[in-house]
């Protein structure tokens, strides 16, 4: 690793007759990478200066898959300047989105990125008054869910997705809402500096696909990005030397709120960015969507990463991993065996001994949680202390401490905008009724 390169944004080109982007980026040693975005949708009217603010966001953001191959101490921004606020938020979204890479890869953990300050002052850029909501789908319950909710509610918004089309467009066609697809590029030199030994591990990939998403809802006329993160994003994965490692911190609430405050120095109340899920835990989506999205998506939704990988072309669930084994325990209490046992083909993870570690695990029984989009430990053991009603033989085998107050139905605080707050509300009177 030559931690005395200096990683360089150099800049973006957008097409608006081919619908594409592509972002440059480069080494100061000569190393060149691109990475290209196809927008795969109708354009709206749309304000320049707003999309090209929303481009130079996702340059920078979107370039932590390149600068950490070296990691250097060294950054250089040839496009776009950058205010005291802006360079705070990104090297904090770096800092802290890298906090898994640092860990894993056995540098320091407190590592600083420091990018340049070359401006005072920035206009807002307040663009024209548009209304209704572009919806981030994964592929999994939780953002079904907000597009259920939102669709009783009669609200106006399409859904997006970033990459995995032929996964995801199944899962579409059952939606039935107008879906405007995104595919993203990685430069290939990328695999193949891995290959060779420069660094590699997880980024802050859901600060990309927000940023992607702010894109997105300029170019078809949108205000308000929605996504569907839960409280369960909040919680430490592990804590190592003093510092707290969070395999999710760009779906946490503290980026939501510094991710709202740099759109709002961006573009005033223009573009708005939130949860809609963020009140709850995990658990209490698994039982909502158990009760209105379970049967329509059985056959077509999946939360397991290895149905996202560039090899796949469907949707699967793995058996595995510590998300199909979360997932399962979630969903467990409330929908009935056999059908909650047919997407694994007939296999029970809760019985399986292979996963048994990964369950003392999911329940800080032992080790740490694992790296992935899991749940709380708290909302772990509820989950399981649910699972006992039907298995009973597992209490024997998981003990474990859950406060008598805690209850996974409980509202948490949120970042939504007072005039959205309603609608959620309303989603959680009208689900109770």
């Amino acid at each position: 690793m030559n931690t005395n390169k200096t990683f360089i944004f150099k800049y973006y080109i957008f097409d608006e007759t081919l619908k594409t982007l592509e972002l440059r980026y480069g080494y100061s040693d000569g190393q060149e990478f691109s990475e290209n975005y196809y927008f795969d949708f109708t354009f709206a009217d749309y304000d320049n200066e707003q999309l090209n603010r929303a481009l130079e966001n996702l340059l920078v953001i979107a370039g932590v898959s390149y600068f950490k191959a070296y990691a250097p101490k060294n950054i250089e921004l040839s496009l776009g300047n950058l205010t005291e606020d802006e360079a705070a938020f990104y090297s904090q979204t770096y800092e802290k989105g890298l906090g898994e890479f640092w860990y894993v890869n056995g540098l320091d953990t407190k590592s600083k990125v420091n990018f340049p300050i070359s401006s005072k002052h920035k206009d807002v850029l307040a663009g024209g008054k548009h209304e209704g909501m572009v919806v981030g789908i994964g592929g999994g319950k939780d953002s079904l869910v907000t597009a259920e909710a939102l669709k009783k509610d009669g609200v106006d918004f399409i859904t997006w997705s970033l990459n995995h089309r032929q996964q995801l467009e199944p899962l579409v066609k059952k939606m039935g809402t107008k879906h405007a697809f995104v595919e993203r590029i990685i430069d290939p030199k990328l695999l193949e500096l891995n290959s060779m030994g420069a660094l590699n591990g997880h980024v802050p990939i859901s600060a990309i696909i927000s940023s992607v998403g702010v894109i997105v809802a300029i170019l078809t006329g949108r205000r308000d990005v929605v996504v569907s993160n839960e409280q369960t994003a909040n919680e430490p994965t592990l804590e190592y030397r003093g510092v707290s490692i969070n395999h999710q911190y760009s779906k946490s609430q503290q980026f939501e709120r510094d991710y709202q405050r740099f759109l709002k120095n961006s573009y005033g109340e223009s573009i708005r960015y939130y949860s809609f899920l963020r009140p709850m835990s995990e658990l209490y989506v698994a039982e909502i969507f158990a009760s209105i999205g379970f049967n329509k998506y059985k056959n077509v939704f999946s939360s397991c990463n290895r149905a996202y990988t560039l090899h796949s072309d469907h949707m699967f669930w793995c058996g595995e991993c510590p998300k199909c084994a979360f997932i399962f325990m979630l969903l467990t209490p409330f929908i009935e065996r056999s059908a909650l046992e047919s997407l694994w083909h007939g296999k029970n993870l809760l019985l399986e001994p292979s996963l048994e570690e990964t369950y003392r695990q999911l329940l800080g029984i032992s080790g740490n949680k694992p790296l992935d989009c899991v749940g709380e430990i708290k909302e772990a053991r509820a989950a399981m202390k649910l699972c006992f009603k039907k298995y009973p033989g597992l209490s024997t085998k998981y003990t474990f401490d859950l406060p008598v107050s805690y209850n996974y139905q409980k509202l948490e605080t949120s970042e939504m905008p007072e005039d959205i707050k309603p609608l959620f509300d309303n989603f959680i009177k009208t689900w109770q009724v």
